[in-house]
C-alpha cells in the first residue's frame, strides 16, 4: 500500500525544491506554480499581498456573480470589487504574514504531537480572533459604516458565527499545512481555504440580502395598491 501522506509531502517537496533551480520548468505545465513558490521564497509578502488582494477581489465577483447581485448598470464589477482588493492586500495579507510568522517561530523545531496540538489550539484561540475580528471590521467599513459604534456592532454580531465556521475549518486546514507544506506556503494555501469559504458564505449573505429586498418591494407595493383602493373607495362613498 502506498502511504499517502508520504506521497503528497515528496509530491509538496518536488515541486517547492525544483522552483529553486533556474527556469528549465517554466515551459511545463508546471512552471507557473514553480514561479509562483519561488517568488514566495524570496519575495514572501509581496507575493501574499498579490495573492490575498486577487483573491479577495475574485471572491467578491463569483459571490456577486452566483447570487445575481448587480450594481446599477447592470455589471457585477461592483465598486466592493476594488475595495475588497485593497483590503486583501493591504490588510489582509500583510497581518496574515505577520501572525502566522509569528505562530511559525514559536514552534520551530519543536514536532510533537503535543507541539502539533498546541500550535492549534494558539492557531484557533488566538491568531483566528484577532484576523476574524479585522476582517468584520473592514467588512463593517467597506459596507458603509462610520462610526466606531457601527463598527463595533458589526464586529459583535458577526464574531462568534464567523468564529464557530473558523473552528470547524482552520484545525483541517492547520493540521494539513503542518504535514505537508513548506512554511512559506502556508499563507497562501490558508486564503485559498479562506477564498472557497469566504466566497460561499459571501454569496449566501448576497442572496439573503437580495431576497430581503424583494419582500420589501413586494410589501411597499401591496401597501400602495391598498392605501390607493382605500381612497376610491372612500370617494365612491
Amino acid at each position: 500500500m502506498v502511504d499517502t501522506k508520504e506521497l503528497i509531502r515528496k509530491e509538496v517537496k518536488t515541486i517547492t525544491s525544483s522552483s529553486s533551480h533556474g527556469r528549465s520548468g517554466f515551459m511545463r505545465g508546471d512552471g507557473y506554480l514553480q514561479l509562483y513558490l519561488s517568488q514566495l521564497q524570496h519575495n514572501p509578502l509581496r507575493t501574499k499581498m498579490l495573492t490575498s488582494g486577487t483573491l479577495s477581489a475574485l471572491q467578491e465577483i463569483l459571490a456577486s456573480v452566483y447570487a445575481g447581485d448587480r450594481d446599477k448598470k447592470g455589471s457585477y464589477l461592483t465598486p466592493r470589487v476594488p475595495k475588497m482588493a485593497i483590503y486583501g492586500a493591504l490588510i489582509s495579507a500583510p497581518l496574515g504574514h505577520i501572525l502566522v510568522t509569528l505562530l511559525q517561530k514559536a514552534f520551530a523545531g519543536r514536532t510533537s504531537g503535543k507541539s502539533k496540538l498546541a500550535q492549534i489550539l494558539v492557531s484557533n484561540f488566538v491568531v483566528s480572533p484577532v484576523q476574524n475580528s479585522v476582517y468584520l471590521a473592514c467588512m463593517a467599513v467597506i459596507a458603509g459604516a462610520r462610526t466606531p459604534h457601527q463598527i463595533r456592532a458589526t464586529v459583535k454580531a458577526g464574531f462568534m458565527p464567523i468564529m464557530k465556521v473558523s473552528w470547524c475549518t482552520s484545525p483541517l486546514a492547520l493540521l494539513f499545512a503542518q504535514k505537508f507544506l513548506p512554511p512559506h506556503a502556508w499563507v497562501p494555501f490558508f486564503n485559498l481555504v479562506a477564498f472557497v469559504i469566504g466566497t460561499y458564505i459571501n454569496a449566501m449573505t448576497k442572496k439573503k440580502r437580495l431576497a430581503a429586498l424583494k419582500r420589501k418591494k413586494l410589501h411597499d407595493r401591496k401597501d400602495v395598491v391598498e392605501t390607493k383602493e382605500y381612497y376610491v373607495r372612500r370617494e365612491r362613498d
